[in-house]
């Protein structure tokens, strides 16, 4: 292994840190503090796609950063399932990043500096956790995640927006400080280790009842994946501005939340393991909140009004997914929570991005004010048409791919509860999404609202007259049409993340 590549792996956590003293430095100079910014995700989108070729080819770089105590390190190790997150994260960081610059500033928002060194600090934790090398690193980082995203989520210091920082708070570190750390602690001193290794490391030296109570305790101490019920922090950070919603539930948060989830179930317990003899059913348990969480959250956003709640419980039921797919233990349904993790990432960031270009052309937030703005803002609403048919998992968008695996994973499983899930959360975003697209491209558009678009929702802080508004800032158009094209060019290229994830499975 060179050093060149070693040395890419630190380069990873250390150039969105670096990047974060810089944008901090040249806060004073906008463009100056905006091109720092492009220019740091972009050198990460680099160190990230150095390290691809040779990860492909079989290697596995690693580095210790430091030995904690002995036998316990915070140290890195790239494997598939990592490099699939840190391309997801590092990639999709480059397009936020152009997104942000174009609504922080036709919105005037506060505090641009802070916001966009917390993002870069964002993607620095976000790369330790894909490249954590064992279960100890992977819990440093993913508390790091939280305490950066936190100013995010409080950005706007309401009342409302500190309420809902400090459920968000709350919940992810209560679940990981109460749940998630004495699992860690339990893995090493059954397992004498809590490195990630293929396999898994807990293969014969635990019973049914014991599995089964250790992987609860991982689950739903990973507070991320958002399984009911401890799922509040996610609607309740919507509070946040839009590219803070983005970056929660495509590039960071909630991907750190699922692909820890696959990666423990992988790399702690081992698939064969858990479906072994004498511990067959040991997972069983977390289909059925999966399943639950998936269709109850699916309700709910048929119900919401307000767009981005909908997509805040579009994304709880996505999620799940995910879940769901590691526990089903079938080979192709791991290689579709993989898979969806791609996915669900390019599709929700296009939808955010639409829901944020909607509020900074016509200033509108609620799916009832939607009617004939496809015809104002074709490029936005077509772009939201076609991740929502991936988030359904339609052709040709990326989500039938995953969606197509986890499905056959059920079938092969005979898991036919997980069948009868998938089959009726999908009619579920159906119900939820093309309702939202019939109104915009179909429905006469609202004179009221048209005319007053704050009308009845007091929004007094956005000071701009949107009477014949067309599209959003050219910025924001040319992100969120990039993620939506990515989300088909996926659905005809998945090579990549599949390779990954097959590897995955490998070793």
């Amino acid at each position: 292994m060179t050093l060149a590549l070693t040395g890419l792996v630190g380069a990873a956590l250390a150039v969105p840190a670096i990047g974060a003293a810089l944008i901090a430095l040249a806060g004073r100079r906008p463009n100056l503090r905006e091109t720092v910014t492009l220019l740091t995700a972009l050198s990460l989108a680099s160190c990230v796609l150095g390290v691809l070729g040779p990860v492909l080819d079989g290697a596995r770089p690693a580095l210790v950063l430091t030995e904690v105590l002995p036998g316990l390190s915070l140290s890195l190790r790239v494997e598939p399932l990592g490099m699939l997150f840190a391309l997801v994260a590092s990639g999709l960081w480059i397009v936020n990043s152009l997104y942000s610059i174009g609504y922080m500033r036709a919105n005037g928002e506060a505090n641009q500096t802070r916001f966009f060194v917390c993002f870069a600090l964002a993607l620095s934790a976000t790369m330790g956790i894909a490249f954590a090398g064992n279960l100890f690193t992977l819990f440093v980082f993913y508390e790091v995640l939280t305490l950066v995203t936190y100013p995010l989520v409080t950005h706007h210091g309401t009342d409302k927006a500190r309420q809902g920082g400090r459920v968000y708070l709350g919940l992810l570190m209560g679940t990981s400080i109460v749940l998630l750390l004495p699992a860690l602690v339990a893995v090493w001193f059954i397992a004498g280790t809590t490195e990630f290794t293929p396999g898994g490391v807990l293969d014969g030296k635990l019973g049914h009842g014991g599995m089964a109570a250790l992987l609860a305790l991982c689950m739903f101490g990973i507070g991320k994946a958002a399984l009911m019920p401890v799922h509040r922090w996610l609607p309740a950070a919507m509070v946040a501005p839009t590219p803070v919603s983005a970056l929660l539930h495509a590039v960071a948060v909630v991907k750190a939340g699922v692909f820890s989830v696959v990666k423990v179930i992988v790399y702690i317990f081992g698939p064969q393991s858990l479906a072994g003899a004498g511990l067959n059913g040991a997972a069983d348990w977390l289909v059925v909140v999966a399943g639950f969480t998936i269709v109850c959250a699916s309700v709910v956003a048929l119900g919401a009004d307000n767009l981005k709640r909908r997509l805040a419980y579009s994304t709880v039921s996505q999620l799940s997914y995910v879940v769901m797919a590691a526990a089903l233990l079938a080979p192709w349904s791991l290689v579709g929570a993989a898979m969806h993790i791609a996915a669900h990432a390019v599709g929700k960031i296009t939808l955010f991005f639409a829901a944020g270009a909607i509020y900074t052309a016509a200033h509108k937030t609620e799916v009832s004010q939607l009617d004939g703005i496809g015809r104002r803002m074709p490029w936005t609403m077509a772009a939201f048409s076609i991740a929502a048919l991936s988030m359904i998992g339609l052709p040709p968008a990326a989500g039938f791919i995953s969606k197509w695996y986890l499905l056959s994973g059920a079938m092969a499983a005979e898991h036919w509860l997980a069948v009868a899930v998938i089959a009726a959360s999908t009619l579920l975003n159906a119900g939820y999404f093309l309702p939202i697209v019939y109104r915009a491209f179909f429905m006469p558009e609202n004179a009221a609202t048209a005319a007053d678009p704050d009308a009845g929702h007091g929004h007094g802080d956005h000071a701009a007259d949107q009477h014949g508004h067309g599209e959003a800032p050219w910025i924001m158009v040319v992100a969120l049409t990039t993620t939506a094209a990515m989300t088909v060019l996926l659905f005809f290229l998945p090579d990549l993340p599949l390779a990954l994830a097959r590897q995955m499975l490998s070793g």
